[in-house]
């Protein structure tokens, strides 16, 4: 029997990702591993039967899934799951523009903690009632009236200001997300939109800069991230996915639901003009009664006709961003749904954008623990969102190292590190955590008289 791994080994950190999608729930357990790649050590997956559409609707069917995907990731990696980076999608997501600004007391350089002020600051916009920020994502700085600066860490000024994308979400889905994983006898590390999580696997920063639509059909959900110049710049959820489409030929050609979904996979085809008149499929019927025959062309015209609906809401959304004739690197389809056949000539035809399938495979590495088919079947566009959560998480590891190198080198003051501590506290984000260690360790102060703390 192999030995037990440690999910806090020092060295290089075990992550974990869960994918809480309407068809599956995938968790993927991985760490860092040279030239910036990930290492899979385990992969978990199950039916997702409690969720709908990207929210949770079941919330005892979902920690059951949970469970099961996280025992089976267990199993594989010998690794105890505890803390987990988790995706979340839906209808409810929702992207606004805003500007902030700080000024320094002198003009020293800029460094991390002045940025997380900024983001710091972002949390305390007053939104919606019944909404919460799941994300602010810093886009361009202007330092000392200096415009277009992407990386202002290191130059000197004293009023920095900067664009930022914010993200929102509605505080009862992702409550019921937060509870569905504490119920798994789990700890949310973060939370993390889906579509940014897609693009960390399947895109590189050369299309990010070129301009690039990254478009991730999943079972319930289209969701949709445009890049442009390196920065993130439209973010959208699209409330269909594949499972319609499946739905569609249940109706459609009058089958049992497991049957439209094979039928779906096996011969299902974007374009129907691809497909022979004379090529027919045979269908079992049920409980002894006639089989039944559909034509593949029919099929193909059923399929079609909702992935154009599909595609034309994400035409809308890349039309409405301002950024259609800015996407030199064009539109990039993943998840489970980019696999339909001729998918990607529909888009074209559809949109007049070129495009490409996305896969996940660029940012893995190449491992042990893992058998060869395993290994070959991550590597398809339905898990993405599963690699991408890893991805992130090893970001978020790497900025919590640097941030707390900062704090050592420029010896921060205990009262500047509480203020942005105390504000990100209620995110419980990475940040926090480490901003925590730092006032704890500085002050001498122990778990139970930490400030904040009940």
């Amino acid at each position: 029997m192999k030995p037990r791994l440690a999910e806090n080994e020092k060295e290089n950190p075990i992550i974990v990702g869960l994918d809480i999608g309407t068809t599956k729930i995938c968790v993927t357990v991985g760490r860092r591993s040279g030239t910036n790649k990930i290492e899979l050590l385990g992969v978990g997956k199950a039916e997702s039967s409690g969720v709908n559409r990207g929210v949770v609707a079941n919330i005892q069917k979902t920690v059951s899934s949970i469970r099961e995907a996280v025992t089976i990731a267990e199993s594989q990696s010998n690794v105890d799951i505890k803390v987990v980076n988790v995706g979340i999608a839906g209808q409810h997501i929702k992207s606004i523009q805003h500007r902030g600004i700080l000024t320094k007391r002198d003009y020293d350089e800029v460094g991390r903690l002045d940025v997380e002020q900024l983001i710091s600051d972002m949390y305390k916009l007053v939104l919606p009632p019944g909404e919460e920020i799941i994300h602010v994502l810093p886009q361009e700085f202007t330092i000392d009236n200096e415009p277009g600066i992407k990386e202002p860490i290191g130059m000197a000024g004293r009023r920095v200001e900067a664009n930022f994308h914010i993200i929102s979400g509605r505080v009862t889905d992702i409550r019921n997300i937060k509870r569905c994983v504490d119920n798994a006898d789990l700890e949310v590390s973060s939370l993390v939109l889906e579509p940014l999580a897609s693009s960390e696997a399947v895109l590189d920063e050369e299309e990010k800069t070129a301009g690039v639509v990254l478009v991730d059909i999943g079972g319930g959900t289209t969701d949709v991230a445009i890049f442009h110049e390196g920065i993130i710049r439209h973010t959208a959820v699209i409330p269909l996915g594949g499972n319609i489409v499946t739905e569609d030929i249940k109706q459609g050609c009058s089958v049992l639901r497991n049957q439209a979904e094979q039928l779906k996979v096996r011969y299902g085809s974007a374009l129907a003009d691809e497909n022979k008149d004379n090529e027919v499929i045979c269908v079992p019927g049920i409980r002894g009664r006639e089989s039944k025959e559909i034509s593949v062309k029919n099929l193909a015209y059923i399929i079609q006709a909702r992935m154009e609906e599909i595609i034309e809401h994400v035409y809308y959304e890349i039309k409405s961003s301002g950024y259609e004739d800015k996407l030199i690197a064009g539109i990039v389809i993943t998840g489970g749904g980019a696999q339909l056949k001729h998918l990607v000539q529909l888009v074209e035809y559809i949109t007049g954008i070129g495009c490409r399938i996305g896969y996940p495979n660029e940012y893995l590495a190449k491992t042990e623990m893992l058998n060869k088919q395993a290994l070959e079947e991550l590597k398809s566009p339905m898990y993405a969102t599963s690699i991408g959560l890893l991805i992130k998480g090893v970001q978020a590891m790497e900025e919590d190292e640097a941030t707390q190198q900062e704090m050592v080198t420029k010896k921060v003051p205990k009262e500047k590190v509480t203020e942005i501590a105390e504000e990100k506290r209620k995110k419980e984000s990475w940040f926090t955590k480490i901003l925590s260690d730092f006032i704890k360790d500085d002050a001498g102060i122990d778990d139970d008289t930490f400030i904040g703390k009940k």
